[in-house]
């Protein structure tokens, strides 16, 4: 359940980059009690207060290195007793006190968008999940531990929905990650065999490599949310529906991309919602 914190680490809850009405997975289903919808709500504007500092293009790299530790100090306020000063941190301090949320997910967020101020590429597969690891795997465990839930199998769940969704908007988002960021996140290793580099992401639709290179990176992301599919199962009340909101909607992103031929150039590929709502009944009611 990333927030994309990417579109997004990312409740996409996946955030990364994109607004909360624009997500691929609703922040705070209106199902939800109202109460775990201001939590929601309040770890969101964190999240994006964090993504925003984060790709402020109208700061260099290393004005934004400084805006983060900035925050990060900022941030950390609310574990010691004292008031932070943005008001997105001040929202967040009852929802701290009352989930007993630990400042580690957090600060795992800043060191993933550090991360994107230096780093603008990934050689491996194994280096892209790491980078998920800080980037999008904290957006569930936030949510895990609001609902009391956060155990170790859970947890390790919550981590495979969190990658996949996070890796999914990096295919949704390869286009406008290099044009607009400079940043290629599918990994080289996994570009070379489809003939492909990151200039091939300024093209206006997607020639037969890059479908290729997209359509074998859903394929992976498909994989981890299957195996995430069993945390819905151990989950109860609105924590069970909210996280089949977030697995739903890496499906019906998966049936997105299939539908486009995996060509994330020419247009937004995003999913239907009456996709999300078909995948979300068929996990809720599967035994």
């Amino acid at each position: 359940m990333g927030v994309d914190a990417g579109q997004g680490n990312s409740l996409t809850l996946a955030p990364h980059r994109g607004r909360e009405r624009a997500e691929n997975f609703p922040v705070a289903l209106r199902l939800l009690p109202r109460q775990v919808r201001a939590h929601l709500h309040a770890v969101y504007a964190v999240a994006r207060l964090i993504d925003d500092t984060g790709d402020d293009q109208d700061q260099s790299p290393a004005q934004r290195l400084a805006r983060l530790g900035d925050l990060e100090a900022d941030l950390l306020r609310i574990w010691v007793g004292q008031v932070p000063a943005a008001p997105a941190f001040r929202s967040l301090v009852p929802v701290v006190a009352g989930c007993g949320l630990a400042a580690e997910p957090f600060v795992q967020l800043i060191a993933a968008n550090r991360l994107d101020q230096t780093v603008t590429s990934y050689e491996t597969y194994d280096d892209l999940l790491a980078y998920c690891a800080l980037s999008a795997n904290p957006i569930g465990r936030i949510v895990l531990a609001i609902a009391g839930s956060n155990d170790r199998v859970n947890s390790t769940l919550s981590d495979y929905v969190c990658t996949a969704l996070q890796i999914l908007e990096h295919c949704q988002d390869a286009g406008e990650d290099w044009r607009l960021r400079g940043r290629a996140y599918l990994p080289q290793q996994d570009m070379e065999p489809f003939g492909v580099t990151a200039f091939a992401f300024e093209a206006p639709y997607a020639g037969p490599g890059v479908r290729a290179l997209v359509e074998f990176e859903t394929e992976r992301a498909a994989g981890l949310l299957s195996a995430g599919v069993p945390l819905v199962g151990r989950l109860r009340g609105w924590a069970r529906r909210a996280v089949a909101g977030y697995v739903a909607g890496g499906f019906a992103t998966i049936d997105a991309l299939a539908r486009a031929r995996y060509d994330v150039l020419a247009d937004a590929v995003r999913p239907r919602p009456v996709d999300v709502a078909r995948h979300a009944i068929r996990l809720l009611v599967r035994r």
